[in-house]
């Protein structure tokens, strides 16, 4: 169970009075949202992450496609039992951030099976995730997990071709070592045919929600995780958070709420999260991209960052003390940490690690209340996977509600989409430098492929250093 704790903000008494409008206009956009409008209008879409979790709110067409997909996610993880024994997971952003969250969180050393993540388009990257891969006895049991939407992002592409190569030199067919996750149709979906089988992620579905679709629940399966807790966990919250809930009684409404007290009426436009948990030291990461790419747009947003209790002891929170108060802080903190004995060695005299651990956390969060500092304090009893999917949901549905109280559409990314128009143009220009041949100046090749001369000086300068320009 996840509880919340709001005394150190010092919140008004008519917290909810305040904006009885605003907050009237996110619900009813909410449900709109579960109802399956097409409220991502930028992009013509519904945004149904809500019904991952509770199918019987999707249309007929969709709930199928959702008990299909999870029907089939158990077949296949009980069919790959015993043949691999170890996974890499071809993905960026949310279709690699949120695996890798419940992997760092439930991973058991003794009988997890060695996951490896290419989440970049780092060649040196690469290079050290084959080379651990090899080290561990190669590719003839490992199973390749590719996750694209669309087919086409440039980063997963490059690490399913770096992947490919990699198979092909052990001897190996890739399509027999491989399964895709991407939205039916698409360019990869038509392309991988003949690999061992095919997931979808629906248009419906953004990166950074998809965790409780199959880019999330299908490595849980393969790796002996309890993905439908995940998902029951994430049910049971956005059953407590729901529009059609007592407003008063909304965790995630309040959460919204709370930050639009803060950023709008304090100028608190910064959230550090400290999760007082190793197993959480990916939260942090997680949540950045959950916010910052729903929230970021016309001028808003909530900057994110964070590390973990009590690492921050010893780094920033100097800073958070005493430093600029442009911040809040969200405490995270287990009740009851899984432990296999460590738990409970005393370390002094009647105090054990878990005792300091708590102990910091708590005097960490009163040292900054006592600055002047707000922060709030969210408890799981447990960490396991429904405590998480319950925290997952409970920031999602926030995140929502927060959208709706600004005026702002939480779905899309232009911001996004404008970067990797960016990155095509540079490689047009590398690919015309290239075309060229050596021999031409700075100034001559930007005048004759009608490009800005620091943009061709800059991309001759680093072919040069990497030996493709003399």
């Amino acid at each position: 169970m996840t509880n919340l704790d709001w005394r150190r903000l010092d919140l008004p008494s008519n917290l909810y009075e305040q904006h009885e409008s605003r907050v009237a206009t996110a619900l009813r956009e909410m449900r709109a949202v579960e109802a399956g409008e097409k409220v991502n209008r930028d992009e013509n879409r519904a945004v149904g992450h809500y019904w991952l979790r509770r199918p019987h709110l999707a249309p007929v067409p969709e709930r199928q496609q959702i008990e299909s997909a999870m029907d089939q996610v158990d077949r296949f993880a009980e069919q790959c039992r015993g043949r691999f024994r170890k996974f890499l997971l071809i993905g960026i952003g949310g279709s690699a951030l949120g695996p890798q969250l419940l992997d760092h969180a439930f991973r058991e050393p003794e009988r997890t099976p060695p996951l490896f993540v290419f989440d970049n388009t780092d060649p040196e990257g690469f290079d050290r995730i084959l080379r651990a891969i090899r080290s561990q006895g190669g590719f003839q049991d490992t199973l390749t997990i590719v996750i694209s939407k669309s087919g086409g992002t440039p980063e997963t592409r490059n690490g399913m071709m770096v992947a490919q190569h990699a198979f092909r030199e052990a001897g190996l067919n890739f399509a027999d070592h491989a399964v895709a996750i991407t939205q039916p149709g698409s360019r990869m979906d038509q392309e991988t045919s003949n690999w061992l089988a095919r997931f979808p992620i629906w248009e419906w579905v953004g990166g950074r929600t998809s965790i409780c679709s199959p880019v999330g629940t299908l490595p849980m399966a393969l790796l002996g995780y309890r993905w439908r807790d995940l998902l029951a966990g994430a049910a049971a919250m956005d059953e407590q958070t729901s529009p059609e809930c007592p407003p008063r009684d909304n965790p995630a409404l309040r959460l919204a709420l709370v930050w639009h007290h803060l950023i709008e009426r304090r100028g608190l436009t910064h959230m550090v999260m400290l999760p007082y948990s190793d197993r959480l030291a990916l939260l942090s990461s997680y949540f950045q991209q959950l916010i910052m790419e729903s929230l970021g747009k016309q001028g808003q947003g909530l900057t994110v960052f964070g590390n973990k209790g009590s690492t921050d002891q010893h780094s920033y929170v100097q800073q958070l003390r005493d430093g600029r108060p442009d911040f809040f802080v969200a405490f995270v903190r287990i009740l009851r940490p899984k432990s296999f004995g460590s738990a409970n060695i005393e370390v002094e005299e009647g105090v054990t690690s878990a005792d300091y651990l708590a102990a910091f956390e708590e005097g960490t969060a009163r040292a900054l209340h006592e600055a002047g500092r707000p922060s709030f304090r969210i408890t799981l009893e447990q960490l396991d996977e429904h405590s998480l999917g319950e925290l997952i949901a409970l920031f999602e549905r926030a995140v929502g509600y927060y959208a709706s109280i600004i005026g702002i559409n939480a779905y899309h990314q232009p911001g996004v989409q404008a970067g990797k128009e960016a990155a095509a143009g540079y490689l047009r220009v590398q690919r015309a430098i290239l075309k060229q041949g050596p021999g031409a100046s700075i100034d001559q090749l930007a005048q004759s492929i009608g490009a800005d001369r620091e943009l061709v000086e800059e991309i001759v300068h680093r072919l040069r250093q990497t030996g493709r320009l003399p």
